[in-house]
Order: C-alpha cells, then structure tokens, then sequence
C-alpha cells in the first residue's frame, strides 16, 4: 500500500481502541485486530507495514505468530507483552519483532516506538489524504471535499467520519464508534446518533435517504464506498511527517487487563 498502514492485534479491547485512536489522530491509516483469526485474514488482505503484536492472545501464542509474520518479509513488527524478563524480550525479539514494549506504558513512548519503526521503512510516510472518489479527506488541513465543495465539518464530526470511511465498509456499532472517534470517554450512544444525522445533513444528497452513512439495524452504521464514483487509493504526501506525541499525555497504558 502507499500510505503508512499499521495493523494492531490485541486482544483487550480498551487498549486496542485506544491505541488504534492515538496512532489515528498521528494520521496513521489504521487497522485492528481481536486473536489470530482474524489477524491473519487482515494481515494478508491489507498488507500493512507494521504490526503491533500482543503476545498473548485468546486463540494462540503471539511468539508463534511473530515468526510466521517474520517469513512474509514485509512487516516490521512491536510486539507489546506483559512479560518483562530478559528471557521473554530475548525470546519476543529472536522470533522476529523489531521492537519489544512491556506493559503498562506510557502513550509517549508508545508513539515514539512507532515514529522509530517507521523511520526503517522507505515508504514509512503517514497517509496524508484518503481518496474515496467523490469524497476525498485531508488529514493534514483536517478538511474535507464531497464532489469538489468543501464540507464545513466540526473536529468531532471529522473524526466520527475518518473512522467511519476507515472501516472500509464494515460495519461499526455505536460503542466501538464512541471508543474509536471520541477522545474522551462518552457512555451515552445517542451522542453518535446526533453527530451521524448532522453529518448526513453535510454530505448526504438527500439526508432523509442517506445513501453513503447507512444505517444497520441492531449494529450501528456503516460508510457505504460502493456509493462513490471512481474510488481511488489513500495519497501520500512524502515531505509530510506529523509530530506524534500528543501534549500532556502521561496515562500508562496496559496496566489492566494485560494480554
């Protein structure tokens, strides 16, 4: 792929939204991952050009996975773990990762793995705008354009549609959507619902027959791509690099629930 694309397998749920959140906001083009089922079948479908790899996960050992990612020759991989002895760093970096981080972390140093990784890399550039045809998003300027007018959208409402058009048309329910769009957390899921009708009355044709935000009964909602002319493919930017550490953040991440 052109753009920057990092797949993340973890199998707690809170710290795969989250981190998948932070490497959005850096501009990252983001895919997750719950076990090893399903990375697999991500991994080979989206190509991506780093992993971050639990070691832990509920349908098999991460190691093991590592290796097998490690004989695709594509990737670089940082592998997360609880496990902090000499023998399991040892062990995590022989079977293939770039980069071992133990849990709990700093988000901080988290993004800064990450901006190190992608320095390996040739391609290592962050997406700058996503091309979707008729629709086309600026992650630089954080504006977007639906055939040809600019769209006047709120921060909230850009991020709520980065996430959505992200998904590649997978449906997302209206909790993954508050964990994954909002940075802070929200319980109520009507707040999705309010934003979802004001972006629809912004780039729907008619917003009383959305066609592009759709709604899927006892999901959530889905961006429907098959609905734009001549979709094309995320652009980069080369020269273009976002800073990736986030002011003020001094949380440590993975501390509870470690896989």
């Amino acid at each position: 792929m052109g753009a920057f694309c990092i797949q993340i397998i973890e199998a707690n749920p809170h710290l795969r939204s989250l981190l998948g959140w932070h490497l959005q906001q850096a501009g990252y083009w983001v895919h997750q991952s719950a076990d090893l089922h399903q990375a697999r079948e991500v991994f080979l479908h989206r190509q991506p050009t780093l992993v971050i790899l639990d070691s832990e996960l509920p349908d098999g050992n991460g190691i093991e996975f590592c290796r097998w990612l490690q004989q695709q020759q594509q990737s670089l991989i940082l592998m997360l773990s609880a496990r902090s002895t000499e023998t399991d760093i040892v062990e995590g970096l022989r079977a293939g990762a770039d980069d071992y981080l133990t849990k709990p972390f700093g988000m901080q140093e988290f993004l800064a793995r990450v901006e190190a990784l992608t320095r390996r890399s040739k391609s290592a550039t962050p997406p700058a705008s996503l091309d979707y045809g008729d629709l086309k998003i600026d992650l630089v300027h954080r504006r977007v354009r639906f055939k040809g007018d600019l769209v006047d959208l709120t921060p909230q409402e850009f991020s709520l549609l980065y996430v959505l058009a992200q998904a590649g048309g997978l449906p997302l329910s209206r909790s993954e959507l508050l964990r994954r769009a909002w940075p802070d957390a929200i319980d109520n899921p009507r707040t999705v619902d309010t934003h979802v009708l004001s972006l629809r009355k912004k780039i729907e044709t008619d917003p009383r027959q959305p066609s592009l935000i759709q709604t899927v009964r006892n999901v959530g909602y889905r961006f429907n791509l098959e609905s734009l002319t001549s979709i094309a493919t995320p652009t980069d930017y080369p020269q273009h690099r976002k800073s990736l550490a986030r002011p003020s953040t001094r949380m440590m991440v993975g501390e509870r629930g470690r896989g």
